[in-house]
């Protein structure tokens, strides 16, 4: 009886004073996705990743590789190009089509190399681009759009190429051209030339004097280097220009030569060229020998047959 009371009485003091435990720290977070707040940083990472790995499958990114249904590792080449085709909307066409050429090509230091390619065309040209290198190429046609928007080129080589006609204006505003080769080719006449060029090299083409215009190396004050060898000349081109240092004429059809081809005529005895180093003529049907006033304003004879 003693027992009993003593619990009734432990139960009636000091039960009230017995809070309820708090609940288990360690209890799983449970997420309303329609509630929970974006800010939370559990909810964000783990919503981002789902939306990241959906759109992935469904639209690879740009100029990333993703795997193909079949587990192959492929490009995603039609997001390239539209990246591509937008880029040149904004920047201009030109910049897209140089860029293109630049694949194709090689392009340093604002040098372009198209050698040995299958190109039949001058290709579009970067901006600013000052030497181009297009040899042993398949290329048959120079028309003037080739170079209108490049006026900063300063050598030009289509050495071993297939060109048979090239526009009358396509090198003629080009200012700053310095260096033009056209050899091995099949050209049969030549252009209007650039006002500064210093060396030209036309050998091994189809050139007959008829293809030369008259004044065609007349104006050309700064012209050292003609190469006009293995074509089919006829006649020595006339009004050469007196900066002229080498001539190279060798294996043509040149059959005469005049008082006046290399000189002054007249018998202008005090007029000498002086910078005048080298005349091949040799490989021609003329006989040097038969024309000994044409030579006396040179400082030394042209190589060829003289008996």
């Amino acid at each position: 009886m003693k027992t009993l009371q003593k619990l009734g009485l432990f139960f009636y003091f000091f039960m009230p004073l017995v809070k309820l435990a708090p609940p288990n720290q360690h209890t799983a977070l449970f997420y309303d996705h329609g509630l929970a707040p974006l800010e939370d940083p559990i909810f964000k990472q783990g919503n981002e990743d789902m939306l990241f790995e959906e759109d992935y499958e469904d639209k690879p990114q740009d100029g990333v590789k993703y795997k193909g249904n079949n587990g192959m590792t492929v490009f995603h080449e039609n997001e390239l190009q539209m990246q591509a085709d937008e880029e040149s909307t904004g920047e201009g066409s030109s910049n897209y089509t140089g860029l293109a050429t630049c694949l194709l090509c090689a392009c340093l230091s604002g040098s372009v190399y198209c050698e040995e390619t299958d190109i039949e065309s001058v290709p579009p040209l970067p901006k600013e681009t000052g030497y181009l290198y297009a040899r042993f190429s398949k290329i048959k046609k120079v028309k003037v759009s080739d170079f209108a928007d490049i006026p900063t080129l300063r050598r030009i080589d289509f050495t071993g190429n297939r060109i048979q006609e090239i526009e009358d204006g396509a090198f003629a505003k080009l200012l700053l051209l310095e260096e033009l080769s056209l050899a091995d080719n099949a050209i049969v006449k030549l252009p209007v030339l650039p006002p500064r060029l210093t060396t030209l090299n036309a050998n091994n083409n189809k050139i007959k004097s008829r293809g030369i215009k008259a004044n065609a190396f007349k104006k050309l004050t700064n012209l050292a280097y003609l190469y006009l060898a293995h074509n089919a000349l006829e006649t020595v081109p006339v009004n050469l220009p007196e900066s002229l240092r080498v001539l190279h004429l060798q294996y043509n059809n040149i059959t005469s030569i005049t008082d006046e081809t290399f000189c002054k005529g007249n018998n202008q005895t005090r007029y000498v060229r002086q910078r005048m180093d080298e005349i091949r003529m040799e490989g021609n049907p003329v006989m040097l020998g038969k024309y000994p006033n044409a030579y006396i304003c040179l400082k030394t004879l042209p190589i060829g047959s003289y008996f």
